[in-house]
């Protein structure tokens, strides 16, 4: 079944009567801490736990006799006030310990890190260093060898080429005749 808007507006709820007054157990619960509070027994924590509701004006309130006390309640406040004050300094100074201890082993493991990364890029380094000297020293020997084959080669095409020329000039001259540059072809 669908509401509408007009059954929202329209809906009647029963009325229900409450007890007049606080909750026998809360009230007896909230007089054992304003005992303890007022005995100085109480934690800043229990001191400070909400009420859980006000009574209503026209409700009548229970207000509890003055307890005659001696001087020394006026520095409970004071004293309470004093510890929690300590307590919180006591914590802020953990944290800031342990901030601190947190920021040097952040800082130390960064500086192994960083330390490793730079020995490994050093060990990569010299092992490129190594490779190339080695790379280089194969191709100046490479180099060497071919300018002792092109030296060589040269010499040998040298000696072929007079040795031609030799024997052209000795097939000429044993012939008798007229070289081929003297005819003027």
């Amino acid at each position: 079944m669908a509401l509408t808007p007009d059954d929202v507006v329209t809906k009647q709820f029963q009325h229900v009567r409450f007890k007049e007054g606080f909750d026998p157990d809360e009230n007896e619960e909230l007089k054992a801490k304003l005992a303890a509070y007022e005995s100085g027994e109480a934690t800043p924590a229990a001191a400070e736990a909400p009420v859980a509701e006000a009574p209503k004006a026209e409700e009548p309130v229970e207000t509890p006799a003055p307890v005659a006390s001696a001087p020394s309640t006026d520095a409970d406040p004071a004293q309470q006030s004093a510890g929690i004050i300590e307590l919180a300094q006591r914590l802020h100074d953990e944290h800031v310990a342990e901030g601190k201890a947190q920021r040097d082993q952040l800082i130390s493991e960064a500086q192994a890190q960083a330390a490793s990364i730079v020995a490994e890029a050093e060990q990569k380094g010299r092992e490129e260093r190594a490779r190339l000297e080695k790379e280089r020293t194969t191709l100046e020997s490479r180099i060497t060898e071919l300018r002792n084959f092109e030296r060589d080669y040269r010499s040998q095409l040298r000696s072929y080429i007079e040795g031609q020329l030799r024997d052209l000039d000795t097939t000429a001259t044993s012939s008798g005749s007229t070289p081929v540059s003297a005819i003027g072809l």
